[in-house]
């Protein structure tokens, strides 16, 4: 790489222990107008390079996050490849007497529900977790009596001959955490509440002095547990959420990615002062893009670190059902699939031994990706964003002179849902119509906000078909797009249907054979040759194109395989939609098929990378497959058709039924789109884990409940008989409540 010395002093950032620091409140420090800033070559422009004085490294390597961008991001890598899927190589870290890291298998686990002073109950829950297969067991230990509780949880779990390894979870009790040391294989500690107060979101003011004396109170605190696990032999998580960063933190790096990994960094580095290194980090956040974001930054600061500690990874309050899976599976399975993580756990509103199984797919489909090293050729890559959320958009379909149908709804600005038809269904005009979530009046179909926006067709009805010809009419004449394949189209033409070729077909004469002006949809894999790719500069009318590797196709990296298109895409200036098709096989079963999508697509889609989703799979229900559909579109941040919830997966603080009271809510308020509400057990990781949520319903004391509209409360002490009906008042009472549409 480039090497120099930029000019001291630096404003905003600064090296200590051998790594690069930001000193202000932004992601990254502002690009400085500096003259010695050095200009390496690259395409991505001006590179700045902070020598160290620290022999654990020597030089660090900043550059714009993209062109013209003001924020600094490592010029290092944050995975090993990124054409290829390759385990990073991490320390083996001993929790108990399961290993963890990359020298083991991916590691699952999860939470108990159960109140830790019910030593039965809790004896009981990790029996059955044990029995499901996970391999550890965290356990909420919030005050002396818990602790207590422990030494018999352990002691009675190894009368019965359970010798899972347990975790302490620990917020905001460092005296907790001594006293469970003694017995427990394992403690968290969230860096954001274990020595600072809880966070207030007040902006404070620091000088460089007040920043270091804060530190000093850190180490004063947390060096006793560290040393206390030096002793005892156990491990440690040092476990950031995004929810719960500190005022401090937030007031020098803002509530963001960039100060998710600072918080925990100051954490580690007083671990390796006191020569303590069997730990791992988590960068947990409810939204998975910022979770992807911040484990990105914290692998990119290792790599320059020269640290090697593993990763727990984790979206926290996922919610439940297929909602809290896809969630998962996109912020998991995207890491996953870049070859980090060393231990997983899918936080689910549903009994704990309910997450064994995702949480278990998940290790499988990341292992067999890891395993065979899925990929594709290497390629440079200049272009995907890989710290900071920046979507590229594809030229959304114009209207073209001359043409008698409108083309511009075939796809959505904010993501698009493909569905594949088949000729039986156009024998129901009007179940199809339903089955796509059009609006019916009189029969006659009409597009809603989560209506699908086109469909492929594999057969056409034959022409004489008058019944099924009307249907398909009435689609196109509502702005959906109808795409067909070539032979189809040839031999039973469909006037104003999308022709589906592939790069052969698009090379070929056949095409010449069709009405000019046909629009074309090509259907291509990513990792052609250049030269084949390079048909698609010379053709006009090409409205989208279908990204498709056969799924579990086995060496071939669907994921490399779209992030080679896009670069050539964008190398080469053709701003074309591109839609993510995976035809799944007969054999997947819907929380296959729900992981597998959340990590195929998702992986994509949270780099800004597609513009919509086409999922085939013939033993699945259609409206399964289109729910699917717009939930991956809404839990990549895109296109939002219904109520968003973060809802906790509740743990021994829980200060009601969680799971009772997530339905009942869900089931008087799915109907509200662009609408987010934070269903909370109770308040201890901040009121900032409800950060992407509107509306917050928390457990404020056993049996009542407090609201929050964002992160102010609002009403505190409701009784929890009437606080389901107080959120839907303070819903209207805010302008943001709709009755539920009525059936026709």
């Amino acid at each position: 790489m480039a090497t120099g010395v930029a000019p001291a002093p630096l404003p905003h950032v600064r090296v200590r222990d051998g790594g690069i620091g930001f000193t202000r409140s932004v992601d990254f420090a502002k690009v400085l107008s500096v003259p010695a800033v050095l200009r390496t070559g690259s395409s991505r422009g001006r590179g700045l390079v902070v020598r160290s004085s620290s022999t654990e490294s020597d030089t660090i390597e900043l550059e714009p996050a993209s062109e013209g961008s003001p924020l600094l991001v490592p010029r290092q890598k944050y995975c090993e490849s990124i054409h290829q899927t390759r385990r990073r190589k991490t320390r083996t870290v001993m929790v108990g007497n399961v290993a963890m890291g990359s020298d083991h298998p991916i590691r699952i686990q999860t939470m108990t529900t159960s109140d830790t002073k019910d030593v039965t109950k809790t004896v009981e829950e990790v029996m059955r977790i044990a029995d499901k297969g996970a391999d550890f067991v965290r356990i909420t230990v919030q005050g002396k009596k818990e602790a207590d509780a422990c030494f018999e949880i352990k002691n009675t779990l190894v009368q019965k001959n359970y010798n899972i390894p347990l975790v302490a979870d620990i917020h905001f009790a460092p005296a907790v955490a001594l006293r469970v040391a003694e017995c427990f294989d394992k403690i968290r500690v969230n860096p954001g509440n274990f020595a600072d107060r809880r966070a207030q979101f007040e902006k404070l003011e620091y000088t460089e002095d007040d920043y270091e004396k804060e530190l000093e109170h850190i180490e004063k605190v947390f060096s006793p547990l560290v040393e206390k696990c030096k002793k005892y032999g156990r491990a440690m998580r040092i476990g950031t959420n995004h929810g719960s960063l500190s005022d401090r933190i937030m007031s020098y790096y803002g509530d963001s990615p960039r100060g998710m990994v600072e918080s925990a960094l100051e954490f580690a580095r007083i671990c390796r002062n006191l020569d303590f290194h069997n730990f791992v980090f988590s960068m947990k956040a409810s939204n998975p893009v910022v979770m992807v974001q911040a484990y990105r930054l914290l692998v990119a600061e290792m790599y320059n670190l020269g640290w090697d500690y593993p990763l727990h990874l984790g979206v926290t309050e996922a919610g439940e059902g297929e909602d809290g899976r896809m969630k998962s599976a996109i912020g998991i399975g995207t890491l996953l699939m870049d070859g980090l993580g060393d231990t997983i756990r899918v936080s689910l509103t549903e009994p704990p031994e309910e997450e064994i199984d995702p949480c278990r797919r998940l290790a499988n489909l990341g292992t067999q990706a890891a395993n065979l090293q899925i990929g594709v050729a290497p390629f440079e890559e200049k272009h995907r964003r890989y710290f900071d959320f920046q979507r590229r958009s594809g030229q959304l379909p114009l209207q073209k002179e001359g043409e008698t149908v409108d083309y511009r709804g075939v796809l959505h600005r904010d993501g698009s849902v493909l569905m594949s038809v088949s000729l039986d269904q156009l024998k129901a005009p009007e179940l199809l119509y339903r089955s796509l979530s059009a609006k019916l009046v009189v029969g006659m179909p009409f597009k809603d906000l989560a209506t699908v926006d086109s469909i492929l067709l594999r057969e056409l009805p034959p022409v004489e078909d008058a019944q099924a010809r009307l249907a398909l009419k009435r689609l196109v004449d509502i702005s959906m797009g109808v795409l067909t394949p070539l032979s189809e189209q040839l031999t039973k033409p469909l006037p104003h249907a999308i022709v589906l070729l592939n790069l052969d077909e698009l090379s070929s004469d056949a095409k010449n054979l069709l009405p000019e002006g046909t629009r074309f949809a090509v259907t291509l894999r990513g990792d052609e040759s250049y030269e084949q790719l390079n048909v698609l500069k010379s053709v006009d009318d090409i409205t989208m194109l279908l990204h498709n590797v056969p799924y579990g196709e086995e060496k071939t990296g669907r994921v490399h395989a779209a992030r080679r298109l896009f670069e050539y895409l964008e190398t080469n200036g053709l701003n074309f939609p591109v839609i993510h098709h995976i035809d799944f096989p007969k054999s997947i079963d819907r929380d296959g098929l729900v992981i597998g999508a959340g990590s195929n697509v998702g992986a994509l889609l949270v780099d800004g990378l597609g513009d919509g989703v086409l999922l085939e799979a013939t033993n699945q229900e259609f409206e399964f497959l289109r729910d699917t559909s717009f939930n991956l579109l809404q839990g990549c941040r895109m296109r939002n058709t219904k109520t968003e919830y973060v809802s906790c997966p509740s743990c021994g603080r829980t200060l009601f039924d969680l799971q009772e009271i997530s339905a009942q809510i869900r089931e008087k308020t799915s109907h509200l789109p662009g609408v987010s509400i934070a269903i909370m057990g109770c308040i201890v990781n901040g009121p900032g884990e409800m950060a992407d949520a509107d509306f917050g319903y928390v457990g404020g004391a056993p049996g009542k409940i407090d609201l929050y509209v964002g992160k102010t409360v609002v009403q505190r002490g409701i009784a929890m008989e009437g606080a389901t009906e107080a959120l839907i008042q303070l819903i209207k009472d805010h302008g943001r409540w709709v009755d539920p549409p009525v059936e026709e």
